[in-house]
């Protein structure tokens, strides 16, 4: 006899009620079959039918027996009862491993359950054809001995019981626990394609801002233009200049150029305090290279289209600010920030400098063809390029906008306007004031406020 067929029936689930009342039907037939319990058989028995049985019992006559034989019988009959609800006890803990077995799903655990189950009921099957077929004699073990080993094994079926429901609550915890990281591999994904969705959206922005004079409806971009901003920026500018020249000096060196006289021509006849001081002349060539154009709107750019509105200048730093420019030139390489890239990169790099360095001209003939090499040089003039785009558009973002001012070789050494990039300098009073060599960054008037230029003077003493 197999159960497995059942266990998709609805009507396999109140099997344990059955049971119960399958118990109670045995002990009303243990009960008719002793004679020394009538009336607690009729006990069990529905009302009408237990009053007939007492009407019955007591038209008849009682035959009194022996107290020893009368106390066998009722311990007999205790055992009986214990081992009855025991057996269904053992049932329901076999039943509820057939369940357990279905979820998940195991077909071995499923045929060892069914087993289990099929066992459990020929025992009560065999119980009662047992008490039907025979009077039962009184035990040779004592009533509690019978009792002890019935609840025995009472509990060990409710130990297997709870054994059983301790796995499904650890099956339920395994599941929940891999709902738990399937949840966060969601929220991972969900906040990368949050964060791609950002960076398409400021792409978004910063190219329709340049081709119109529209705000940002959303409120995704405010800032308070204020002297402190732009002087942040300056700083920022100034710092990419002194960044990329470090590269660009090295790739000369391992190149085999003459330091000293590329510098002599970048800036002839200047006098140096210390020959390491030579490195502000290539990021004074760069500076006046990236800065040329920066008084005009256009940045002397040529572009259709282009407004000269005081929020397009803004939301375009806004845009820009926060991201990488490889990014933003790989979706729009032909935007007016690509055009100035490109611009200004073939005037840094000289041609000659380019070939030394790579052997061919293949990079610069790809960006004058309107590509832009994802090569670590290209990349680090881009940080470079995009600091001074920056600080075009936030000088174009005031009211009125920042002017730029540049000072010429030669000229006198100003406090008031220049900075000087030597910091222990040690001048002489009585001598004639130092005089500009070099010109390393411009300075900017913001309303009534300047913003020094960084300069390297000559005729000065430098500590050590």
């Amino acid at each position: 006899m197999s159960l497995l067929l059942l266990t998709n029936h609805s009507w396999w689930k109140p099997l344990i009620l059955i049971l119960e009342v399958a118990g109670c039907a045995l002990l009303v037939v243990f009960l008719e079959s002793c004679s020394t319990a009538p009336l607690l058989a009729a006990t069990m028995l529905p009302t009408g039918t237990k009053e007939t049985q007492l009407r019955d019992s007591n038209s008849q006559k009682v035959h009194p027996q022996p107290m020893e034989e009368a106390k066998q019988t009722t311990e007999a009959f205790e055992a009986m009862v214990s081992k009855i609800f025991n057996d269904i006890s053992s049932l329901k803990s076999a039943y509820i491993q057939l369940q357990a077995a279905h979820t998940p799903y195991d077909p071995e655990k499923i045929q060892d359950a069914d087993k289990l189950v099929v066992s459990e009921l020929k025992n009560l099957s065999e119980l009662k054809h047992f008490y039907r077929e025979n009077n039962p004699k009184p035990v040779c073990v004592s009533h509690q001995d019978s009792r002890l080993a019935a609840e025995i094994q009472e509990q060990q079926s409710l130990l297997k019981t709870y054994e059983v429901m301790v796995k499904k609550f650890q099956s339920e915890l395994q599941n929940k626990d891999s709902e738990i990281h399937q949840l966060q591999r969601q929220i991972e994904e969900a906040d990368q394609k949050r964060a791609k969705l950002e960076k398409n959206l400021k792409l978004r922005g910063l190219s329709t801002r340049e081709s119109d004079g529209s705000g940002d409806e959303s409120g995704l971009f405010h800032v308070d233009l204020t002297p402190d901003l732009f002087t942040s920026t300056v700083e920022a500018a100034f710092k990419a200049i002194h960044d990329f020249s470090k590269p660009l000096i090295n790739m000369m060196k391992a190149a085999g150029w003459d330091l000293d006289s590329a510098a002599n021509s970048i800036e002839p006849n200047v006098v140096y305090a210390k020959r390491a001081h030579k490195k502000y002349a290539f990021e004074s060539h760069i500076c006046q290279r990236m800065f040329d154009g920066f008084q005009h709107e256009s940045f002397s750019i040529k572009s259709d289209n282009l407004t000269a509105s005081k929020e397009s200048f803004l939301n375009q730093f806004l845009a820009l600010r926060e991201m990488d420019p490889l990014d933003i030139l790989g979706q729009n390489p032909d935007s007016i920030f690509g055009k100035f890239c490109r611009s200004k990169y073939v005037v840094v790099v000289h041609p000659k400098m380019e070939a030394s360095f790579f052997g061919n001209l293949d990079q610069r003939n790809y960006v004058i063809g309107g590509g832009h090499p994802r090569t670590p040089f290209y990349q680090a003039f881009l940080k470079l390029a995009k600091s001074i785009w920056l600080l075009h558009r936030l000088a174009y973002s005031f009211e009125p906008a920042v002017k730029i001012f540049q000072v010429k070789t030669g000229s006198e050494f100003s406090e008031v306007y220049m900075e000087s990039v030597l910091k222990n300098l040690i001048v002489d009073e009585n001598e004639e004031k130092p005089k500009v060599e070099l010109m390393v960054m411009p300075g900017f008037w913001i309303g009534g406020t300047v913003i020094q230029s960084r300069v390297y003077l000559s005729g000065v003493k430098v500590t050590d």
